[in-house]
């Protein structure tokens, strides 16, 4: 069957939830704009953006610290999306919800206040070759300060973590297991059940990189049995800055916190402190407030819709676009896992990466090229880069179909 005459489920109506993206609307040099960088970062829908316009215009206040009534709506709505979160995450409580500005800072605040004190000499972490730099960058700066190593688990080419070659590793000088749960680069969907049930085995805590699965399926963090998850909140239809650290109980309260300052104390003297209980004690300063009422908003909009809907339309829109994709002579496709998310890496014969995303915009289309912060991915497959384009719920087959011609006429011109 050729591709062209597959077709999607007509009971998504993709039409009427694009309209609640107001940027879709856009063109961009003359042409109507065709978004294929949600792995980058997710365009926001109308509830989103008013909930934070909303925010600024009637109960802009600092959080926790008046008891005015600006002050108590603005803690009740920031307080409020943590237990959005800890729902949309199946946490067993709100106080294993630590509000960070994103994964970057959820891993710095696992390495600092977990692993570092507890890491010597010959200790090591465990991760993988398929990493984003936030999953790796972090364990090497604790590392280095401790005499520990940072352990690679390999992968092989279509793309897959050797989950066995994982097992083998966990040995007992690993101190810490890392694991991303969906590439970032490849849309690989990585076992972490069955990776959290080999490390609670061995009594080796499992952290697990979340950024590209919460946008695209549902997250149990119970049943999904590791110790700490990572997560972004702009790739999920919020604002930056916003995203947040799960962790079980018993590890926030024996981590000492990473950042000092106001709101995460009990009580300050000069010859000692008191801290609050987790998750406070690790929320120091003035955290974005409107950035987490939006994020509030996003979960919001994501159950009006289910993700059994998201993920059967999203699968559909990868399996359709990487079936058009292989009708390019001199294209590569870059991970091909049994099991993936509407990621895909690819590179064409005889044309740089950043060459054809320049010439993709000028028709319209925005896709990512680069390492993706993920060097040593791209050292495995022996490129500097790749074309990645991500999909989200919101796209269509005609824009996959729109992209697809435009890519084969700016192949013509660097060919």
């Amino acid at each position: 069957m050729n591709a062209q005459s597959k077709h999607l489920p007509t009971v998504f109506d993709v039409q009427r939830i694009r309209a609640d993206f107001p940027l879709l609307s856009r063109t961009v040099h003359d042409k109507p704009l065709i978004y294929f960088d949600n792995a980058n970062t997710s365009q926001k829908p109308v509830s989103v953006i008013e909930a934070v316009n909303n925010h600024y215009r009637e109960h802009n206040a600092n959080v926790s610290r008046a008891v005015h009534l600006l002050g108590e709506e603005a803690t009740a709505a920031y307080e409020g999306a943590r237990d959005k979160l800890a729902r949309f995450i199946n946490a067993t409580s709100r106080n294993e919800l630590v509000l960070t500005s994103g994964t970057t800072q959820s891993m710095n605040l696992v390495a600092y206040s977990y692993a570092l004190p507890r890491l010597k000499a010959g200790d090591a972490i465990l991760t993988t070759v398929m990493e984003h730099h936030a999953n790796i960058v972090p364990w090497q700066l604790v590392a280095q300060r401790s005499g520990a190593t940072v352990k690679p688990a390999p992968i092989d080419e279509r793309g897959e973590l050797i989950v066995e070659k994982y097992f083998e590793m966990l040995t007992p000088e690993v101190k810490l297991a890392c694991v991303t749960h969906v590439s970032n680069v490849l849309g690989t969907v990585n076992p972490v059940r069955e990776i959290a049930r080999e490390c609670r085995k061995r009594g080796i805590p499992l952290l697990v990189d979340g950024s590209q699965a919460v946008p695209h399926r549902p997250v149990d963090v119970q049943a999904l049995g590791c110790d700490f998850y990572a997560f972004t909140g702009h790739k999920m239809l919020s604002p930056t800055g916003t995203g947040a650290l799960w962790a079980r109980k018993e590890y926030l309260e024996a981590m000492p916190p990473f950042f000092g300052g106001g709101e995460m104390i009990r009580e300050v003297r000069f010859d000692g402190t008191t801290f609050a209980e987790p998750p406070h004690k690790f929320e120091a300063g003035t955290p974005n407030i409107a950035g987490f009422v939006g994020l509030g908003a996003a979960i919001d909009y994501y159950e009006s819709i289910g993700f059994e809907a998201i993920h059967a339309w999203e699968q559909q829109l990868l399996a359709y676009a990487t079936e058009r994709l292989r009708e390019i002579p001199g294209l590569r496709l870059f991970g091909e896992a049994k099991e993936k998310e509407p990621v895909i890496s690819f590179l064409i014969e005889g044309a740089q990466a950043t060459d054809l995303a320049t010439l993709l915009d000028l028709q319209g289309v925005a896709v990512r090229s680069g390492h993706h912060c993920a060097h040593p991915l791209m050292q495995f497959y022996n490129v500097p880069a790749t074309l990645r384009a991500s999909l989200a719920f919101y796209n269509t087959r005609e824009e996959i179909d729109a992209f697809v011609t435009a890519l084969l006429k700016v192949r013509k011109l660097l060919m």
